[in-house]
């Protein structure tokens, strides 16, 4: 696998940089949050959402839709899941890392074959927007020396408890959480704890890629 920059016209289908933005106090804050053996995901961080940054994020790139800063941390280099939100989704790293990014449009019959997914570096504090159409999953870290911390803005409520709806269809079957629908590999801890499996062929691990 051949890991891309962010800044390639590759990674143009997938999302762009947001070169406006100010991280350098949210990146400090980030700092402040150790790291966990696997991997850790908090939708909204208090002290992340009192930075100044939280105005411009939600008035300008959100058009003034409510929104929160959680953040992902930990170690990690397998892709495992890939999921997707009914809007963009905004990542700001303390320190460098890498997404693992598919098209929606590379799910076919409800699967998608792993081979469809890229990988693309994030260098530490720039603000990068992963399009509605793009689907992800946990950061994973650019060194093997050191772990992950991502910022990750979306709009307010994403990611809690699971709406209790009916379920209508395929992607409804889909849905883990609010506003969050997720395809599980068969060796993923998220399809042992009941996930659909949606990802065929390799659950992709970049570790041999990372110095």
């Amino acid at each position: 696998m051949i890991i891309k920059s962010v800044f390639d016209k590759e990674f143009a289908p997938y999302g762009t940089v947001i070169d406006y933005l100010d991280t350098k106090g949210l990146v400090e804050k980030m700092k402040r949050i150790g790291y966990e053996d696997g991997v850790k995901y908090i939708p909204s961080i208090a002290e992340l959402e009192s930075d100044d940054v939280f105005s411009i994020l939600q008035n300008n790139v959100y058009g003034g839709m409510p929104i929160q800063i959680g953040m992902c941390y930990g170690h990690n280099t397998k892709l495992n899941c890939l999921e997707y939100h009914r809007d963009s989704e905004i990542n700001i790293g303390e320190n460098d890392f890498i997404l693992l990014l598919a098209k929606k449009e590379a799910v076919i019959d409800g699967k998608l074959d792993t081979s469809a997914v890229d990988a693309f570096k994030v260098p530490a504090g720039v603000a990068v927007e992963v399009y509605e159409t793009s689907l992800h999953y946990a950061p994973c870290q650019a060194s093997l020396c050191e772990g992950f911390r991502v910022a990750i803005v979306l709009p307010k409520g994403t990611n809690t408890e699971r709406p209790s709806s009916p379920v209508l269809c395929y992607e409804d079957s889909l849905m883990t959480a609010r506003n969050k629908w997720l395809l599980a590999h068969s060796e993923s801890d998220e399809a042992k704890g009941g996930a659909v499996v949606a990802l065929t062929g390799d659950n992709i691990d970049i570790r041999n890629f990372l110095g």
